[in-house]
């Protein structure tokens, strides 16, 4: 970067940003390992960090006790000069959490609600969750770079809830604009299970995949892609909602096992835990029950993999805690199904994987603004430069 012609406060940004991403997720480096993973000069390096460290973005590491002789200094990323704030907004409950600019959770908040909870008292749960959180971390709003929400339902590019059947009254709400009226313009809301899907590619069983079906296993079935590394919205933010077609079944597929035959008096939001139960112990009407659902699954999820070819997928969401009993016959329904059988995996978030993966992508759009604003280190050291 230092032979790199240009402006030379440019210059100065771009080995400020090289000598930032050496250090994130990284252990404490001194200045001879930052030259040699950046490939600047010692003397460049000693006025990046300086100039970090003025700005609040990097912090001298003291010595390990008991160190003889003068050790080298080692510097670290200050993760937690900014952070970070994910939603989780369902049909039973919603989950907000502040992470820092690594993606530690600091503080999270649960705020129960209902299939029938209207619009604005939903609204007002989101609001109660959040301000659990805030008050807990004893972090300001101001400090909050970004906020990240997913939710039930097909997610427009403006953060707007365009289709939903869950959720009677959630189809238009404006989540984004909702959200705004708190935190200014870094908002970002999509899909849960886009967001559960990102959260399993960044920090579960996905890691470091590039190519990914996600699929939520549950009453209210959905998907997910990643593709090359990125979580895919499509051109309006409704990719993957094959489940919205009649013909895939998904739709009303979590009836065969709420009409199992010696379970129907329980309640709906229970019964499926029961079958499973009851399938694990080889009862005849709970394994067709189950058969019957895994091979509606399996329709959708198999015109998924055949249009993306993708290295793995992850089944996810509230079913995948029975995925001993789900897992071997979703293997075999798609064999026939696809040219090329992936690999299957079971999800190990459970149910913070919506929360995680929403902290993720704001932590992406931090990430972005670092890369792109004119003088990006100075706009993200104030609440006025994010905004």
């Amino acid at each position: 970067m230092e032979s790199a012609g240009g402006d030379l406060q440019r210059l100065r940004q771009l080995n400020s940003l090289a000598s930032l991403h050496a250090l994130r997720g990284s252990p404490p480096l001194t200045l001879a390992e930052l030259a040699r993973r950046t490939g600047l000069s010692r003397a460049s390096i000693n006025e990046v960090i300086a100039d970090l460290m003025g700005r609040g973005w990097v912090t001298e590491v003291p010595p390990a006790p008991g160190v003889m002789g003068r050790p080298a200094r080692r510097y670290r990323f200050r993760s937690d000069a900014g952070y970070v704030l994910g939603l989780d907004i369902g049909v039973h409950k919603v989950l907000a959490a502040i992470t820092d600019l690594n993606g530690e959770v600091i503080a999270s908040g649960r705020t129960a609600v209902g299939a029938e909870t209207p619009r604005q008292e939903r609204l007002a749960a989101v609001d109660r969750a959040i301000a659990a959180c805030l008050a807990m971390s004893n972090v300001p709003v101001a400090d909050i770079w970004a906020v990240a929400a997913g939710t039930v339902g097909v997610v427009d590019r403006q953060g707007r809830v365009t289709t939903v059947y869950s959720i009677p009254d959630w189809a238009g709400v404006d989540l984004a604009g909702h959200l705004r009226k708190t935190f200014g313009q870094l908002v970002l809301v999509a899909n849960d299970s886009k967001l559960a899907a990102l959260a399993e590619q960044r920090r579960g069983e996905a890691r470091d995949v590039r190519d990914l079906v996600y699929l939520h296993a549950g009453r209210r079935p959905g998907a997910a892609l990643i593709v090359d590394g990125k979580l895919h919205l499509g051109f309006s933010g409704a990719s993957g909602e094959v489940g919205l077609l009649e013909a895939v079944r998904w739709l009303h597929m979590a009836a065969h096992l709420e009409r199992c035959p010696g379970f129907t008096g329980h309640p709906p939001d229970q019964i499926a835990g029961l079958v499973f139960e009851a399938a694990r112990a080889g009862d005849p009407a709970a394994l067709d029950a189950v058969g019957r659902y895994v091979a509606d699954l399996a329709v959708g999820a198999a015109a998924l993999i055949l249009s993306l070819d993708p290295e793995l997928v992850v089944l996810g969401g509230g079913f995948s805690r029975s995925g001993d009993v789900l897992l071997q016959p979703l293997r075999q329904a798609l064999e026939p199904l696809c040219l090329r059988m992936p690999e299957i995996r079971l999800s190990t978030l459970g149910e913070d994987s919506v929360v995680l993966g929403a902290a993720c992508l704001a932590i992406d759009h931090v990430n972005r603004l670092l890369l792109s604003a004119d003088d990006p280190l100075l706009a993200l050291s104030s609440p006025e430069g994010v905004r």
